[in-house]
């Protein structure tokens, strides 16, 4: 039996070859708040108290951007997708009510969002191998990160691409579910 993808098919699997994953530029920091934006307000529509005190906000992300911490997935010149990666730096991670499953170095995600325009092609799941790609070319097998008790998209998410709960963390006065995922060097 011969596998012939479907037009939408052929679509996205072009769309997924054709992207790319890279520091984002200061430049870019219109375009990733606009993302950013867009994705507070699905939250606040969704019911979720994530993102709905002021954080994050175009501050956050020109500070990202230029401590070299904001990442951006794109095709071509359009910004699919944003995320923050950190290496070791999550102060919040040593209060963990829970266990995590190592104590080695780790990478941090924050921030993930992807433009309102990529909804439902797979692009979060894409953007999670690029962070764990990232982790591996720093020799670095624990990714760690987390998200309110109210994102099941997130959640989802974590449960789907082999993150294991560890415990709750809080930030800015709010529980959050942490996730952390050992790689395979």
């Amino acid at each position: 039996m011969i596998f012939v993808p479907s037009t939408k098919q052929e679509k996205l699997i072009k769309a997924m070859k054709n992207e790319t994953f890279r520091k984002a530029a200061l430049e870019d920091a219109d375009d990733v708040w606009e993302i950013l934006r867009r994705a507070i307000a699905r939250r606040k529509e969704d019911g979720s108290n994530q993102w709905q005190d002021g954080y994050p906000n175009p501050e956050v992300v020109q500070k990202d951007i230029s401590n070299g911490h904001g990442f951006v997935m794109c095709q071509g010149d359009v910004v699919l997708g944003y995320v923050a990666l950190l290496i070791n730096d999550e102060p919040e991670y040593d209060n963990l009510e829970g266990s995590w499953l190592t104590h080695e170095d780790f990478v941090v995600f924050h921030r993930v969002a992807i433009s309102e325009n990529h909804l439902g092609k797979g692009l979060a799941k894409k953007m999670f191998g690029h962070i764990e790609d990232f982790a591996k070319q720093n020799n670095i097998n624990s990714v760690k990160a987390d998200t309110n008790f109210d994102n099941p998209a997130m959640l989802y998410l974590f449960e789907s691409c082999g993150y294991h709960f560890c415990g709750t963390v809080y930030f800015r006065g709010s529980p959050r579910k942490a996730y952390e995922k050992v790689l395979i060097p």
